[in-house]
């Protein structure tokens, strides 16, 4: 097998992939189309094998959640007007591998592949943003207290940077004051 086209599904496959109720998700009509079957054949093949797709498997879609996808823009066109008593199926990871294990065609399993590897290639970049998240959040901290060391640090120096001041010692030598009180111009007391 070529490398590059399994990239090109793959990355195709995870623009599919969306997220609701807080699950990494494949709405019916995308799998249909990936597995090469019309979505009514893979709705009718999971109800008679109902027994194998647990909630954890797979959730029908809201009218809300159906309004918000519109909104986003994730949803293919021939799937913006469907029928609101008809709610698409979201299928987890699980449940899109089950899927293609009941429709039981060398395309499905072909694809259950591709979908695995897609699901698998979304959660490692989402764990490398949760460590990127901690890290930087880490180096937050740190810089925090850098911050507070470097200010007092500021401080200490600011005094160096000023000009000296003026010296206090008495000068030496004959001086003339303009307006000595007293009527004594130009001695020093």
């Amino acid at each position: 097998m070529n490398s590059e086209p399994n990239l090109v599904v793959r990355k195709q496959i995870a623009a599919r992939i969306l997220t609701l109720r807080g699950e990494k998700v494949m709405l019916d009509a995308h799998l249909a189309q990936l597995y090469g079957v019309p979505t009514k054949v893979l709705n009718q093949a999971v109800k008679r094998n109902a027994t194998r797709f647990p909630e954890d498997f797979m959730f029908q879609v809201t009218v809300e959640e159906w309004g918000e996808l519109n909104r986003s823009q994730t949803v293919t066109g021939s799937q913006r007007h469907r029928d609101p008593r008809f709610m698409p199926w979201a299928f987890t990871e699980h449940g899109a591998l089950m899927a293609a294990n009941i429709l039981n065609s060398p395309r499905a399993a072909e694809m259950s592949v591709y979908v695995i590897r897609a699901f698998i290639q979304m959660r490692r970049e989402m764990v490398m943003h949760e460590v990127l998240g901690r890290r930087l959040a880490e180096i937050e901290k740190v810089l925090l207290g850098h911050g507070v060391a470097l200010r007092d640090l500021y401080q200490k120096i600011r005094p160096l940077l000023l000009p000296p001041p003026k010296p206090t010692q008495r000068e030496i030598g004959f001086h003339v004051k303009p307006d000595a009180p007293g009527g004594t111009k130009g001695r020093k007391p």
